[in-house]
């Protein structure tokens, strides 16, 4: 965490989600779909996937920019840009707040991003593939560093505050929560949005299919039947402001960001460690002033592979002894959408804080045994429950771990 000056640091507050998704495209449409276990998965529409055994992901088939964007033109920039901008312009809808506020005001865009514009450089690819160097498109070239990601948000919502894309990975939407929750609570800016974007390509596909990582259908997270990930896309952007902010003007707040924490142990590229996540948890607990005790439910990373799942409950089991709270997956019903991944999981979370419920792990009617005694992974679709603290995890190749904790504001 940034070290932060001496002056009396601010409450910080989401009170806008956007969410552009495989399971629909709104924070409302998203939050119901995953209430009902709905699987956002499908055979692979972006690329020609019949070359891999393995052929599904999650896809947003229903997204057409126009629909949403107001001053980008679509032709000039990558999906991920695309897919980011128009989650951060629902995200400023769903604030109702004032566009002129935020152009006029220290706003500003981070977010978060495993592959950055991979979609455009598998269009640069084929390219290369059919007519060599000279075929290739200048200005698709043009759109391939992942920095366009945040500056298609602030370029589209004309914001001059900092901007910056986060390229941490599966981790990636929590890290930039986590700048902008600084931000903000420092007073280095009033209006921060923050989250992550990806796009579906066949890099990625291929990469987690060579690892053995890739499901044989379904992604099952906790279950013992699990066999690995689906890949998945999406954008997904918060808006965070300070609590004095929104209250003076009337705005309905999701949650308070009571604090985070990250680590990187290093210790392996693509197997997580138990201690290190557990030392990033209790960190977590401590920056947020809260004890084990009080967390309600943990929205886990939750992939599907046998070594994440095992290892994230050991995690917990050595910060919550026997009493682990609700620990789901939304993973099971929007693949894994990799930088965009624990962005959705804190829309996710803000929506279960807002209606009381737990979100589930679609496509498991039981924990795997091997986990333990005491993992209740709410299995099939969602459960009424009151909820005032949650936990938000992402974890990323390499070890980087980061934790948010959200707390419901009275």
């Amino acid at each position: 965490m940034a070290e932060l000056s001496a002056a009396p640091r601010r409450r910080v507050v989401i009170t806008g989600l956007g969410a552009v998704s495989p399971v629909g495209i709104g924070a409302d449409v998203f939050a119901a779909a995953v209430r009902a276990g709905v699987d956002g998965t499908a055979p692979i529409q972006s690329f020609d996937a019949s070359g891999f055994p393995r052929r599904r992901a999650g896809e947003v088939t229903d997204f057409e920019p126009t629909d949403h964007l107001k001053r980008l033109d679509p032709a000039a920039w990558g999906r991920s840009g695309l897919l980011a901008a128009a989650a951060a312009r629902l995200a400023v809808a769903d604030a109702e707040i004032d566009e002129e506020q935020l152009e006029r005001g220290r706003a500003g865009a981070i977010m978060g991003t495993t592959s950055g514009e991979s979609a455009v450089v598998q269009e640069l690819a084929e390219q290369w593939v059919a007519g060599g160097l000279e075929s290739l498109d200048g200005g698709l070239a043009g759109q391939t560093p992942a920095a366009r990601i945040a500056n298609a948000v602030s370029a589209e919502l004309r914001l001059h505050g900092e901007t910056q894309t986060i390229p941490t990975a599966c981790s990636a939407s929590n890290y930039a929560l986590g700048y902008a929750y600084d931000l903000v609570r420092s007073g280095e800016a009033d209006v921060m949005l923050a989250g992550g974007a990806d796009a579906v390509n066949r890099l990625t596909h291929a990469g987690f299919y060579a690892l053995g990582a890739m499901a044989e259908d379904l992604p099952r997270p906790f279950a013992a039947d699990r066999t690995g990930i689906l890949t998945g896309e999406g954008g997904a952007v918060l808006l965070l402001e300070t609590l004095e902010g929104a209250r003076a003007r009337g705005a309905r707040v999701y949650a308070e960001i009571l604090g985070y924490a990250a680590n990187c142990d290093a210790a392996h590229m693509v197997h997580p460690d138990a201690t290190s996540i557990a030392a990033c948890i209790r960190a977590a607990h401590r920056n947020a002033g809260v004890e084990p005790e009080q967390i309600d439910y943990i929205c886990a990373h939750g992939t599907g592979t046998p070594t994440n799942d095992t290892t994230e409950v050991a995690a917990a089991r050595e910060v919550f002894g026997t009493r682990i709270p609700p620990i789901s997956s939304i993973k099971s019903m929007l693949g894994h959408t990799m930088g965009a991944a624990s962005g959705f999981g804190a829309i996710a979370c803000c929506k279960a804080l807002e209606q009381d419920f737990l979100p589930p792990t679609a496509n498991v009617t039981e924990a795997d045994p091997v986990l333990g005694e005491g993992v209740d992974c709410v299995p099939g679709t969602g459960r009424e429950a009151r909820l005032d603290i949650v936990q938000n995890h992402g974890f990323a190749f390499g070890g980087n771990n980061v934790i948010t904790i959200l707390g419901r504001v009275s």
